[in-house]
């Protein structure tokens, strides 16, 4: 009788490994040979491109056969076209990967023009770095903190890039949640031609990730040419500790919502990478988990390092469930921020 149930023990462990193991083998060989494209929603030389290429130069290794890995720039709407593109038109094999802005997200559920997908059907690889919003402005604006920003007599340009943006959407936000005199100049193919277009006295600045200016922006705020005069972060960053924090100046309940819900909240999933709609989900997970190594990486680390770059990733499975919440918020919020943001 023993000998009976060790025989069919055995039998079963060999069937199990039939089954197991082809799919084991062919998720790990699919990429031999293979190149991953990363679609970038946003112009060369941008932050969303910057971390993009670094990912680049080192997830390969940790993905079985390593694969070849290239980012091409698709952009358009913000990164909507990028997003649409990947959502609808890529093929479900885990070698297309989006990396549009997450905003896109909150025009999904507000309704928004264009959006062509839906976020909670995406497969998420992760977020490499949670992003802080901040106001940065150039000198020649004249603005140089927020009383003088809230007295000033004609709006301060902002640049913004689409609906469903940080640059067009913390603009939005911050001037119906604080009252600041703005007006936003958008349609910019990212933050790149906006840090341009400041530059050559075109706007006065704009409002995106802290991560991404300090980087990009670098030389013209050690020379005193560009200045931080706000953070919409939930409390000042270690970096500006004199800086004034948005939800701290706003004056009503209904204002701090608003900053909480469209800034702070949609902050961690910012930079999300993201495979169609169908992908297998062996693929999925064989790049959510070269994803996580990437960021553990010693030498993805050290360039990070050296190219002044933050880290600070958010898994695939926590995106999914970021995602999920934002469609669960309550109505009336859900119906203000459409009113701004649509």
């Amino acid at each position: 009788m023993r000998k009976l149930t060790l025989d069919v023990i055995l039998i079963g462990v060999v069937l199990a490994s039939m089954w197991i193991f082809p799919h084991v083998s062919s998720a790990q060989d699919f990429y031999a040979g293979k190149t991953i494209r990363i679609v970038v929603g946003f112009s060369a030389g941008g932050g969303f491109d910057t971390y993009s290429r670094m990912i680049g130069r080192h997830i390969g290794k940790y993905i079985p056969g390593k694969p070849a890995i290239v980012v091409d720039n698709v952009t358009g709407a913000g990164s909507l076209v990028a997003a649409n593109s990947v959502y609808k038109a890529a093929k479900p094999d885990g070698l297309t990967i989006g990396n549009f802005i997450g905003n896109l997200i909150s025009q999904q559920l507000f309704g928004g023009q264009g959006i062509e997908f839906d976020a909670r059907k995406f497969q998420w690889i992760g977020v490499p770095v949670k992003d802080n919003v901040v106001c940065a402005l150039t000198k020649a604006s004249g603005i140089t903190s927020v009383d003088a920003w809230m007295a000033a007599k004609v709006p301060v340009k902002l640049g913004g890039s689409a609906p469903g943006t940080t640059n067009d959407d913390s603009a939005k936000l911050i001037k119906a949640a604080l009252g600041l005199p703005i007006q936003l100049v958008t349609g910019y193919k990212g933050t790149a031609p906006i840090k341009l277009a400041a530059e050559s006295g075109e706007i006065d600045g704009g409002c995106w990730a802290w991560e991404s200016i300090k980087v990009m922006w670098r030389q013209g705020l050690d020379a005193g040419n560009v200045n931080i005069v706000l953070q919409a972060v939930p409390k000042a960053l270690q970096d500006l500790p004199k800086v004034p924090v948005a939800i701290e100046l706003a004056k009503t309940e209904e204002a701090r919502k608003l900053i909480q819900a469209g800034i702070h909240d949609t902050a961690a999933i910012t930079r999300p990478y993201a495979l169609p709609p169908g992908t297998p989900k062996d693929r999925v997970q064989i790049l959510r988990r070269a994803f996580r190594e990437t960021m553990k990486d010693k030498d993805f680390l050290a360039e990070a390092v050296k190219s002044k770059l933050d880290v600070d990733p958010v898994s695939g499975e926590d995106v999914e469930k970021i995602v999920s919440s934002l469609f669960k918020l309550n109505s009336a919020t859900v119906a203000k921020m459409s009113e701004i943001l649509k």
